[in-house]
C-alpha cells in the first residue's frame, strides 16, 4: 500500500522565475520524504517526466514576544517551523499548470 503525498507548490516570484526560465519547481514536502518517493509522486500527479530531484533542510528562524499588556508572556522565546523543500527540474517540453504565469 502506497502512501499518498500531499504536494504542495512555493509560489513565490523567485520560484515563477526559475519555473519560466530553467524549468525547475520548489515544493515544500515533509521531512521523512526521500528523492525517489517525491520524484514518483511528481511524476504520477502530473504526468510529467522529472529529470532531477535536489532537497534542502531549512531551519527555522529564532523568535521572540515582548509583551506590554500582558495578554502575552513576558520575553517568550521560540522557533518557527523547520521547512524541507525540494527543487524538481524536469525534462524538456513538460511543465506544471500550478506555475503558469498569471
Amino acid at each position: 500500500m502506497s502512501k499518498t503525498l500531499f504536494l504542495k507548490p512555493r509560489l513565490t516570484e523567485q520560484t515563477y522565475a526559475l519555473a519560466q526560465h530553467d524549468r525547475l519547481y520548489v515544493f515544500d514536502i515533509p521531512k521523512d520524504v526521500n528523492k525517489q518517493t517525491f520524484a514518483k509522486a511528481v511524476a504520477a500527479q502530473f504526468e510529467v517526466t522529472v529529470t532531477s530531484v535536489n532537497m534542502t533542510n531549512i531551519k527555522g528562524k529564532a523568535k521572540r514576544t515582548i509583551s506590554i499588556n500582558g495578554r502575552r508572556r513576558s520575553n517568550a522565546s521560540g522557533t518557527r517551523d523547520d521547512i524541507k523543500k525540494a527543487y524538481v527540474k524536469l525534462a524538456e517540453g513538460f511543465s506544471l499548470p500550478v506555475f503558469a504565469a498569471v
